[in-house]
């Protein structure tokens, strides 16, 4: 444990606004989600003066811990459930493990149950993803198509993150660069850029239950079915991962994800940082720092905004900045059907695929129909109407049970389609049925589900922009098809003099990377580094 995590990152004040103002800052960071923090740490262990304002009582933004049930015991991350993106870096270099960070990587990595009892089990074990593969009947052909299908991420993630230079650190290489990084392969080139999921998965596996099993990774978080151009490029982004040096894998966070939050902030603050909780900022001036709310003015020499892009835009106001970055960012995508189903529960459920078992509680669990009922959904969702196909669920008392009462558990869900406007209705009426979407869908699969659950809340786009202040409840911060990526995607520096972004809308990547962070502090210190001669480093 640390500090802040004790305090469940309730931080309040450091001292009084008024004392606060009264100081001349290197740096103010606007927003203390994981990468604010993070740039935070980096720049304060350079030497700069920094100020963290952050407009909710407590620290992580969408990586945080609450208490949303009657129950105080049980502890929800609200809307970021499994780590694999958070990068050996920022780790490393910011000494979160002595921070109390620790994972549980999950066994299955992947676990999607059918409604004939079988199931598709991705295991960190492959002989037993191979067995798993085996005893559902796949043929030798679709066996060796899985296995070259997964090679293929592979070989992309290998030469991108592991070759001369880590494309995900610093700026984004261009596509001619990326073309010559993957050696100028067709294949691997429309993976990044042109394939959907679909192309990828028809191309390699006939077995429609694979395709079940498997399209889920390039549709999470899009406004897209499997079908969509591009959505190859989404298991891409979630497959770069390199968790506890296991590869592209996924794991639990000890104590929730918030822990992650909470371990970069403890180093900012012990490195000199302030972070300052319950302090809304209303305009950004660039050269001269920030306006709270209560018209309280901080002079900082920097800004760096950690908001998503449309609340920059409204940040900045009428200041005369630069034209073009400001069409950019009005013109940034921040289309989600994201809806997240948060619940307590009595009792794991029974799985009809694992009668008797407790394990599949170690596992993330994609409960869906076929590829063709996700694109029905996902047209539906752009009508207007909420059609939940595909749920992706995390059992974090699966391995923790720290965060729930004695015998209890916590189950939280990743849920797609819905649309932030209801067409004919609002989220107030839907929400209860869009409840129960989500319960009959798992219990297609998991019977007794509906019996196990005690309390649940439900977050469409609108409370997710409401609670965590990401515009149009989109957690990624915009999307992430090849048209918003790699030099399509934000760049730390802006053009306005002063002013950087740290959010999850720059590159790399939308989810906890904490890199966003890191390289928006690169590119303060780089600025002054022309003066100074220092670096991040």
């Amino acid at each position: 444990m640390n500090p802040v995590a004790d305090q469940l990152g309730e931080l309040g004040l450091p001292e009084p606004l008024s004392a606060l103002a009264a100081r001349d800052w290197d740096a103010v960071v606007v927003g203390a989600g994981h990468n604010g923090l993070t740039a935070a740490a980096y720049l304060a262990r350079a030497g700069q003066s920094v100020l963290v304002l952050e407009r909710a009582d407590r620290v992580g933004g969408a990586c945080t811990l609450e208490r949303p049930f009657a129950e105080r015991d049980f502890v929800v991350s609200p809307c970021a459930y499994v780590v694999g993106l958070l990068d050996d870096l920022v780790i490393d270099e910011l000494d979160l493990r002595k921070r109390g960070l620790r994972f549980f990587t999950a066994d299955p990595n992947l676990w999607v149950p059918f409604e004939d009892g079988t199931a598709f089990g991705q295991f960190l074990d492959d002989q037993r993803t191979q067995a798993n593969l085996d005893a559902l009947g796949v043929s030798a052909g679709d066996q060796k198509g899985y296995w070259e299908y997964e090679r293929l991420f592979d070989q992309v993630r290998i030469k991108l993150r592991k070759g001369a230079r880590d494309t995900w650190v610093g700026d984004s290489p261009s596509r001619d660069e990326i073309e010559q990084i993957l050696g100028g392969d067709r294949e691997m080139i429309d993976l990044c850029f042109n394939d959907s999921i679909a192309d990828v998965l028809e191309r390699y596996i006939d077995d429609q239950r694979l395709h079940t099993a498997l399209y889920g990774q390039g549709v999470i978080g899009t406004w897209g079915g499997p079908f969509e151009p591009g959505t190859a490029s989404i298991k891409l982004m979630h497959y770069q991962g390199d968790l506890e040096g296991q590869g592209p894998v996924w794991g639990y966070v000890e104590g929730g994800m918030g822990m992650v939050s909470f371990a970069i902030a403890d180093a900012a603050i012990e490195a000199g940082a302030s972070v300052a909780c319950g302090v809304e900022v209303a305009a950004i001036v660039p050269g001269v720092g920030v306006e709270c709310e209560d018209g309280t003015v901080i002079r900082a020499r920097n800004v760096v905004c950690n908001t998503d892009p449309k609340r920059l835009l409204g940040l900045l106001g009428g200041e005369p900045v630069d034209r073009g970055f400001t069409d950019r960012l009005e013109a940034w995508k921040m289309r989600s059907p994201v809806v997240k189903f948060n619940a307590a529960l009595e009792r794991l459920p029974e799985w009809t695929a694992a009668p008797g078992e407790t394990w599949p509680a170690q596992a993330t669990i994609d409960a869906c129909g076929t590829m063709d009922e996700a694109q029905a959904a996902f047209e539906r969702c752009a009508e207007g109407e909420p059609t939940v196909a595909f749920a992706e669920i995390y059992i974090q008392t699966g391995y923790d049970p720290t965060v729930a009462p004695d015998g209890k558990h916590l189950i939280s869900v990743f849920g797609q389609y819905a649309p932030y406007e209801i067409e004919g209705s609002d989220w107030d009426a839907k929400r209860a049925d869009v409840a129960g979407q989500f319960i009959d869908l798992i219990g297609r699969f998991a019977p007794d589900f509906g019996d196990c659950v005690i309390e649940h809340e439900v977050l469409g786009p609108p409370d997710i922009e409401s609670r965590v202040g990401l515009t149009g409840g989109n957690i990624f911060q915009g999307e992430v098809t090849p048209d918003q990526m790699w030099q399509d995607r934000l760049s730390a520096k802006t053009p306005v003099p002063g002013l950087y972004m740290s959010g999850a809308a720059t590159h790399p990547a939308g989810s906890v990377i904490a890199l966003n962070g890191r390289n928006a502090a690169e590119a303060v210190l780089s600025d002054l580094g022309r003066e100074t001669g220092d670096g991040i480093r």
